[in-house]
């Protein structure tokens, strides 16, 4: 059956799903906002799991790969089944605060019931490289491009969208979230002066080099402030801790 069909219905058994971000609600139960395979985010009660005698509390945890049914026809669903599945753990603080960074972009952006299966599998992805690096720049930013791709707004890093022509390495250049990389300064631009070398090695896959990194970073800031729309994200002031600083998101 099409998951359309079975949202219909108000029940799913077995989808594929992260928690994204959790509270208390009621006295003894959890609200939880859920990336899911098929139904993009979702919100669940989890009734009873703040319960001392429920092993939902410590089953519903970031970043944990879950099995997860539902039933309801509303926004809210109500979570029928709950099975963990094995995955990679975020043990260093900086892999923590990072995947902390893309959840909380997701929950906050991502519209509801939206499937993003493409997005999911980045999601997979970045999680697996942050259990593995310290290094976590490079892996922001791919994630932040699919999650700016998933919304519509793509763009490629050697091509600029006024002109049609390939970035020259000499030439410096401006980006704007609804233009992507530009040729000429308008009045509508939000970045300016970003170098064409750089630009060339990100097409590349190269996030090595200072300046890459420094490009990417200002052009992919820019990209989601646009896309919270003024929107503050928590997550960022984790960064400003000693052992984060270094990789600020």
């Amino acid at each position: 059956m099409p998951p359309e069909a079975t949202m219909r219905r108000g029940a799913q058994q077995q989808e594929p799903a992260y928690v994204i971000h959790r509270r208390p609600w009621r006295e003894t139960s959890l609200m939880v906002d859920l990336f899911t395979l098929n139904y993009g985010r979702i919100s669940a009660i989890a009734r009873g799991a703040s319960s001392s005698k429920s092993p939902l509390k410590a089953q519903l945890q970031p970043f944990q790969p879950l099995l997860l049914g539902w039933a309801g026809r509303g926004d809210l669903k109500t979570l029928t089944q709950v099975d963990i599945r094995d995955g990679p753990a975020l043990r260093r603080t900086v892999s923590l605060y990072s995947g902390l960074y893309l959840n909380e972009l997701m929950q906050r952006i991502l519209p509801q019931e939206d499937p993003h299966p493409i997005l999911f599998a980045a999601y997979i992805e970045a999680l697996s490289l942050l259990a593995e690096t310290s290094d976590v720049e490079p892996v922001l930013r791919k994630f932040e491009q699919a999650f700016a791709a998933a919304l519509g707004y793509d763009f490629a890093w050697d091509l600029a969208t006024d002109t049609g022509h390939t970035i020259r390495a000499t030439h410096t250049y401006c980006y704007d979230p609804e233009q992507g990389i530009v040729a000429a300064v308008s009045a509508g631009v939000r970045l300016q002066n970003l170098p064409g070398d750089a630009l060339l090695a990100l097409a590349g896959g190269d996030y090595e080099t200072v300046a890459s990194r420094r490009v990417s970073k200002r052009v992919m800031r820019v990209l989601t402030d646009y896309l919270l729309q003024g929107r503050p994200l928590n997550s960022r002031s984790l960064f400003s801790h000693p052992r984060g600083e270094r990789h600020e998101s």
